[in-house]
């Protein structure tokens, strides 16, 4: 007679969850998709009306209709906000901020509000009711074992609190980290404010029984803070049920994602509008796709390069139409922002990106992960942004492979990386 075994029971604190759009909600929505397979029963604690920049109702289908999914109200500021500025608030709040001296008086403001009074950011006063709610849910229920995960980083806080008041044991998940954070720095943080997110992030770190990374070179930052175990499990794709499109007749260059005001490599412009003037069979030829948010200062350079007349602006499209938009095209770009603090920052698209079978075309910082994974998985080339020249000659290369119809991608080890394989690494730490 085969006896029944009980799942280890996880409770799995987040903030982004169907119908929320954009990359924070794909990590934990495909972990909690295959946990099952492993032992694993996962439950789901996310706000009940929270503001989302960005949605997308086709991930509802993803959620298990066996998922137990607990939520709780939350109060936040970006609904006053939208007080003063609908469309100004929601740009900040989905993540694109515009350079200092481009903005506005009411942005400069909301910018100081949200650095000086919100800390770690606008959700912090969903913190204490949900350590509330969840620590009789605990309880009641036996769970033994939590994850929070971050951005936002105040579900860290949640995490916290429940450590300290009840015997269970915490994974704290961070997406990305805290105080390195790029944007940080656009925040003007006053002293006091830095401050504090140090405080916070110290006793996250040193109270967690466990961490979690997506990247090594976060992992190598987090390892002089806190001497708790830190497990690298980076993002990945999933096997998905989109057909394999036709190939884009132009040779289209796409990006999937928010080009935010730095993501904004001069070098890749210039070198394309050099190919637009040198060549005229690429002129003929070439689309530059976008498919996500970009913001006005991206925007204003492109313009400036001439590259206006072969741009088609796509929007936000929801995730399956986004990854029928990368099979289709010729070519990908990603792009990150040329600094120190990106370096740690694997995008999650990366992974689906290198399942499409389509080249990929990189710019960011030196010494960022992102350059060793494409160079493992034979998926396409990484730049810096001083690689004018470089840049200009690998699209050449790609353009003449198009002509002959062999632009192909032959990648390897890509397995490592599908949700699964990663649902299992994280398995074996719970």
């Amino acid at each position: 007679m085969r006896r029944h075994v009980m799942k280890k029971r996880v409770l799995i604190i987040t903030y982004y969850w169907p119908p929320a759009g954009g990359p924070g909600v794909q990590r934990w929505l495909k972990f909690v998709k295959y946990l099952p397979e492993f032992g694993i029963q996962p439950i789901v604690y996310c706000p009940e009306n929270p503001s989302y920049p960005l949605k997308d109702s086709s991930l509802q289908a993803e959620v298990s209709e066996d998922l137990t999914l607990l939520k709780q109200p939350i109060n936040e500021p970006y609904k006053l906000a939208n007080l003063l500025s609908r469309k100004q608030s929601k740009t900040i709040s989905s993540g694109v901020i515009p350079k200092q001296k481009k903005q506005s008086l009411i942005q400069r403001l909301l910018l100081y509000v949200r650095g000086t009074f919100f800390i770690p950011e606008a959700r912090k006063n969903w913190v204490k009711p949900s350590i509330e709610y969840l620590k009789t849910y605990i309880t009641n229920n036996q769970i033994n074992t939590i994850i929070t995960t971050g951005p936002p980083h105040s579900l860290h806080l949640i995490g916290l609190g429940l450590k300290e008041a009840l015997d269970v044991t915490w994974l704290a998940d961070f997406r990305d980290p805290w105080t390195t954070i790029g944007y940080h720095k656009q925040l003007k943080l006053t002293k006091a404010s830095q401050k504090k997110h140090r405080e916070l992030e110290s006793k996250v770190l040193q109270t967690a029984d466990k961490i979690i990374v997506t990247s090594g070179n976060t992992k190598e930052e987090f390892a002089t803070k806190t001497t708790k175990p830190i497990f690298v499990i980076t993002n990945g794709y999933d096997n998905h049920k989109v057909s394999r499109p036709e190939k884009d007749q132009k040779f289209t260059i796409a990006h999937i994602g928010s080009l935010l005001s730095e993501r904004n490599p001069k070098a890749l412009w210039n070198a394309l509008s050099e190919l637009i003037a040198e060549d005229e069979d690429f002129k003929k030829d070439f689309e530059l796709k976008f498919i996500g948010v970009v913001s006005e200062d991206v925007r204003n350079t492109l313009k400036s390069y001439g590259l206006d007349p072969y741009i088609r602006d796509m929007g936000y499209l929801p995730h399956n139409k986004a990854i029928e938009a990368q099979m289709s095209s010729q070519l990908l770009l990603l792009l990150e922002i040329d600094s120190e603090d990106t370096k740690v920052i694997i995008p999650g698209k990366l992974f689906e990106y290198m399942a499409s079978a389509t080249p990929i075309l990189a710019v960011g910082p030196e010494g960022s992960d992102v350059a060793q994974i494409i160079q493992d998985t034979n998926t396409g080339h990484y730049f810096y942004y001083n690689q004018k020249t470089e840049i200009k000659s690998q699209i050449l290369s790609y353009f003449k492979a198009y002509k002959s119809n062999n632009l192909t991608v032959n990648a390897i080890g890509l397995e490592r990386y599908s949700r699964r394989s990663l649902t299992k690494a994280l398995s074996d730490i719970l």
